[in-house]
């Protein structure tokens, strides 16, 4: 039986806690969505709490100083925010394009591929009595004679070089001290489940992926694990072939998809949604099909969207953006998209002024 571009709609917006919102914890939403997008800060927090009944802007912080949450770089290099017990997945799928071993990066960091075994090895000690700043990082590595040009990189504001420690499982980022970033073990998380076998991880990112922004396309799945995370396609190839045998191919309105087996019943069960959502930019509610996915952004906003506006989603389509100025709540409303839903949205502003914990009036345009 063929689905409809709104019921797939209407199943994403469940499985990713916007109609209806959850009532679990921050490490609740981040296992849903398997990643966060953690940059800025305050965008991080909203994607958060918009989907916790009772979320507060301050709570992934908390939840990252208990180590309930780990932030990493991850997706095209960004920070996100995952849970130990899924991080090394994702992390060891990134890894697994060895990018530290191409020659530029050779070159520039001074560090041959079988220099790294040592490398990880003098990170993990700095970091055995507790996690760094930043600062304090740049001073251990300017105690040693053979990373002293590494300190000297890293003091230039160039942090590239830590990010495949953390996509080789060494060290994550913490909460921020004195302003600056801090960073620590992985290992020494509660739940840290470790770095599993590149062809282990690469079926179940795929798999988590459909599970919460499915129904999918073969070449969305080598956009999301491929350019996102920079495997390689021939190892997405065989990973998304080992995920087809628990998977159906559906019709979606004309376009041939794959969703698990075991989603079928309730995505076929699932109606359209009339909710509406204020989302920030960046959110994976965009970023998970891409952009470029007229069903969700049409295709006259693409650009507005993707210069990191705020969303309006209604239904599950982005009809407008938004901010905040002073007091108000500037929501511009696409004109094509018929009469704003005048009630919805001031529902909405309650929801994000209680998550702000500021009164909001909104004011649409």
């Amino acid at each position: 039986m063929a689905l409809t571009w709104a019921q797939v709609l209407g199943w994403r917006l469940q499985r990713q806690l916007l109609d209806p919102v959850g009532t679990g914890s921050v490490a609740d939403v981040v296992t849903r969505m398997g990643a966060m997008p953690a940059w800025p800060d305050a965008a991080a927090e909203l994607g958060i709490a918009v989907r916790r009944h009772d979320g507060r802007s301050g709570d992934a912080a908390q939840a990252l100083a208990a180590g309930t949450v780990v932030k990493v770089f991850a997706f095209r290099g960004a920070l996100h925010l995952m849970t130990p017990q899924d991080a090394g997945a994702y992390l060891v799928v990134r890894a697994s394009s060895r990018m530290w071993e191409l020659a530029s990066w050779r070159r520039f960091y001074e560090l041959e591929a079988d220099d790294w075994p040592a490398f990880r090895d003098y990170v993990r000690q700095a970091l055995d009595d507790g996690p760094l700043t930043h600062t304090e990082l740049v001073a251990a590595l300017r105690r040693s004679s053979r990373y002293r040009h590494v300190a000297g990189i890293l003091a230039d504001g160039n942090d590239t070089i830590l990010k495949p420690l953390t996509w080789q499982g060494v060290m994550g980022l913490g909460p921020a001290r004195d302003g600056e970033a801090t960073f620590l073990l992985l290992d020494e998380l509660p739940g840290w489940a470790g770095v599993p076998e590149p062809d282990e991880a690469g079926p179940t990112v795929i798999a988590a992926y459909l599970h919460t922004h499915g129904p999918a396309s073969p070449d969305r799945i080598h956009d999301w694990v491929g350019k996102g995370l920079g495997a390689k396609r021939k190892d997405v190839a065989r990973w998304l072939q080992d995920v087809e045998k628990h998977c159906e191919h559906v019709d979606v309105e004309g376009d041939d998809l794959l969703v698990l087996r075991d989603d079928l019943d309730a995505l076929h069960a699932a109606t359209p949604s009339t909710a509406v959502r204020l989302l920030p930019s960046r959110d994976h509610w965009v970023m998970a099909p891409g952009s470029s996915d007229t069903r969700v952004v049409p295709a006259a906003h693409k650009d507005v969207v993707s210069r990191l506006a705020n969303l309006v989603v209604a239904g599950g389509v982005v009809l407008g953006t938004w901010t905040v100025r002073a007091e108000r709540l500037e929501v511009t409303w696409f004109e094509e998209s018929g009469p704003a839903p005048a009630d919805a949205l001031g529902r909405e502003t309650d929801r994000l002024s209680q998550i702000l914990d500021r009164t909001l009036e909104p004011v649409v345009a």
